[in-house]
């Protein structure tokens, strides 16, 4: 199985709370534009990058990175 960041939910979720890619970008430790790069999917943040967002939204890592088949 092929695995991409392309399809996340970082921005949907971003959205859904208020949040300015700046304002997310803090309280996850990164910078804006990593936090961009990730949302366009030209990027992808670590493992541990991928914990904070998950936590920080209260979904799995599975949800955020768009996985929807088991």
């Amino acid at each position: 199985m092929e695995y991409s960041f392309k399809n996340n939910r970082i921005a949907e979720l971003r959205k859904a709370q208020n949040l300015t890619q700046l304002e997310l970008a803090d309280k996850i430790h990164t910078s804006q534009a990593n936090l961009s790069r990730w949302e366009k999917g030209l990027n992808e943040p670590s493992i541990i990058q991928c914990w904070k967002i998950a936590d920080f939204f209260e979904v799995s890592i599975d949800f955020l990175c768009g996985k929807i088949e088991y």
